[in-house]
């Protein structure tokens, strides 16, 4: 299908788009890879009016080190995550997550920070973040402000994100030693996750983020807290579709969703270290 028709504007700062959005409002959606936000506007999902281009902002784009962090431009590219050196020694899981994303040309033009942004809670990249604790930081006029990712994601394609705001960057904690497994069950390759588990075993810490098992990406918390109680991955895994809404379609049914949960996250801590 053809998108209806939009004015296109092209942010020279970070400023100058949050500008813009602030004097378009809701009638107006910020663009960088564009393989969000596109599909929707083709079947007129998402039917913007102005498109504000930020895919240009260099200064966006960038992994560094600070303290005890890892800083990941919202702009920083699937490949380029995959690939950098730092997130592979600091925080391997989240390169593991972003390898699986897509296809190739998703990768060299989808950035983190539209991943996240755009709340799909099918998408690979929010439950890395969710299992690595991640702190997102929200740019306005006004000045910044920081989300934990728990927080971030509201609902379904929904984040903390308002209309006049923009996610400038992404801060995660170093685990150079941590244990850590991704594990995504998908009919093709290059598919959405029907299931998928970030998972993250350092020392007697855990993290569990969760692929399309509720309306937003969302933590096993229950599996969390079995682990820290003392329960191997067998036990501890038979808790990760608690409390969980996970959807039924075409591709399965919230109970097969909830088996595979279970599955795909025994298999993570096993892998991960916790047997």
């Amino acid at each position: 299908m053809i998108p209806v028709a939009f004015d296109y504007r092209r942010a020279s700062s970070a400023r100058h788009a949050l500008e813009l959005l602030t004097e378009h409002g809701d009638e107006a959606k910020l663009i960088a890879g564009g393989h969000s936000l596109v599909p929707l506007m083709k079947f007129r999902l998402a039917t913007p009016s102005v498109l504000v281009d930020i895919g240009r902002l260099d200064d966006l784009s960038y992994v560094r080190e600070s303290g005890g962090h890892l800083r990941i431009g919202a702009l920083t590219r699937h490949f380029d995550v995959e690939h950098d050196p730092l997130v592979a020694s600091q925080c391997g899981l989240l390169a593991e997550a972003a390898s699986k994303v897509g296809d190739p040309q998703v990768r060299h033009r989808g950035t983190i920070g539209g991943s996240a942004a755009h709340g799909d809670p099918a998408s690979d990249i929010p439950s890395a973040l969710i299992a690595l604790r991640a702190t997102m930081v929200i740019s306005g006029l006004d000045g910044d402000r920081e989300v934990q990712a728990d927080d971030f994601f509201i609902g379904f394609l929904e984040t903390a994100v308002s209309e006049t705001e923009l996610l400038t960057e992404i801060r995660i904690p170093k685990v150079p030693d941590a244990g850590w497994s991704f594990q995504k069950f998908n009919r093709r390759a290059q598919d959405w996750a029907i299931v998928g588990a970030s998972v993250l075993v350092d020392g007697d810490d855990v993290g569990i983020g969760l692929v399309n098992m509720d309306n937003r990406p969302v933590r096993a918390s229950s599996v969390e807290d079995a682990v820290r109680a003392g329960a191997d991955a067998a036990a501890a895994s038979a808790h990760a579709a608690d409390d969980r809404d996970a959807p039924s379609d075409l591709n399965a049914n919230a109970e097969f969703r909830a088996h595979l949960a279970r599955v795909l996250v025994r298999r993570g801590l096993e892998a991960a270290g916790r047997s």
